[in-house]
């Protein structure tokens, strides 16, 4: 379903803003997450009983592509998963930008901001990538084409919404779910994030999105996936199955009428205790090489954590074995969301779990 956008004009909060990052046109550049207060803290799951829950951030940059013209939305329509005309102005909705095969270019949201113009944001590097697919099909159409970096906060967390608030030079705003971890995705050309809020270093991020399954251009999703190897639920959120034909279409709809029972699906991995595998390291279970590890992070208490596309047939609570260069380890197949992931309270953050001063 569409999500209401909110177009903000924040005023600067009252305590002093910490910039997030400045205008940037190149895929090169790098996160901005630096210059802010981080805690490295990431718990690993939700013991029984636990009500315990804090609102952090997420730092960095995303590509956002701006699609305008009298044709921007007819053009849209047939290139995108998403029912693009359908989104009133103001709205935005996560959609798929794929190969006439069926493979994903590019898993992308498409917010409406005037009833011609379309912004679609992107994970950081994948905007010209974006700008190439869509000049293929741009023919006999009034359509304008540009693509820029902008900074990105991730709010995850109870307060999200009002947190968002502290956030200023905001101009895009929609709440996000990142598979039961519920949030808002905060973009302007550039943010400054007030002190009210507490700053996941990159490490403790990435952790993060690993467990709740969350998939990024360029490891989990490329030209050699399928959407729903991503997950039925990335579907669902990305695809109309009524509007019509768009570029793509039949092999989603293929699958999804045999039940999205692909050959792979994206899996999680955990190892106890180990040093942690590289991107890449091979994945073996009965002898076989079935998939290799596209993610890799390591949690506050020293677990690491993986995503790997694995063939169907291993089971959640399964064993592997990992194989590196110069490495090996066990580790445990498990099902996405892994568990589910409690948001960390900082000891030096100021924000408790009602979003007011911890004191």
């Amino acid at each position: 379903m569409p999500t209401r956008t909110r177009r903000t004009r924040n005023s600067r909060p009252a305590t002093r803003p910490r910039r997030c990052s400045a205008p940037c046109r190149s895929p090169s550049a790098s996160p901005p997450s630096a210059a802010l207060r981080q805690t490295d803290a990431v718990a690993s799951e939700v013991e029984p009983g636990t009500t315990r829950r804090a609102t952090v951030a997420l730092v960095g940059e995303r590509d956002v592509v701006t699609v305008s013209g009298v044709d921007a939305a007819t053009f849209l329509q047939g290139q995108l998963s998403a029912d693009v005309a359908g989104l009133a102005t103001g709205d935005s909705t996560w959609s798929l930008l794929l190969e006439p095969q069926g493979k994903v270019d590019a898993w992308l949201r498409v917010w409406r901001s005037e009833p011609d113009r379309f912004l679609l944001d992107v994970d950081a590097g994948w905007g010209d990538p974006v700008l190439t697919r869509l000049r293929r099909f741009l023919m006999r159409v009034e359509v304008a084409l540009e693509a820029v970096r902008w900074s990105w906060v991730g709010l995850r967390g109870p307060d999200a919404a009002t947190l968002a608030g502290h956030v200023d030079g905001a101009v895009l705003v929609a709440p996000v779910d990142w598979r039961g971890v519920a949030g808002a995705d905060v973009l302007g050309p550039e943010l400054a994030v007030s002190d009210k809020v507490s700053v996941l270093t990159p490490e403790a991020a990435e952790a993060l999105r690993i467990r709740c399954g969350w998939p990024a251009m360029g490891r989990e999703l490329d030209d050699t996936v399928i959407p729903a190897e991503a997950g039925t639920w990335l579907v669902e959120n990305s695809v109309s199955f009524t509007k019509g034909c768009y570029t793509g279409q039949e092999l989603v709809a293929r699958v999804d009428s045999r039940g999205s029972n692909t050959p792979r699906r994206l899996r999680g991995v955990v190892i106890e205790a180990a040093p942690a595998p590289p991107a890449g390291a091979e994945v073996v279970h009965n002898g076989e090489v079935r998939g290799t590890l596209s993610s890799v992070a390591v949690t506050d208490d020293g677990t690491v954590v993986a995503l790997s596309l694995l063939h169907r047939s291993i089971e959640d609570g399964e064993p592997i074995d990992l194989r590196w260069a110069g490495g090996s380890a066990v580790a445990i197949v498990r099902d996405l969301p892994m568990q589910e992931p409690l948001l960390p309270v900082p000891e030096s953050s100021p924000v408790g779990p009602s979003g007011q001063g911890s004191g």
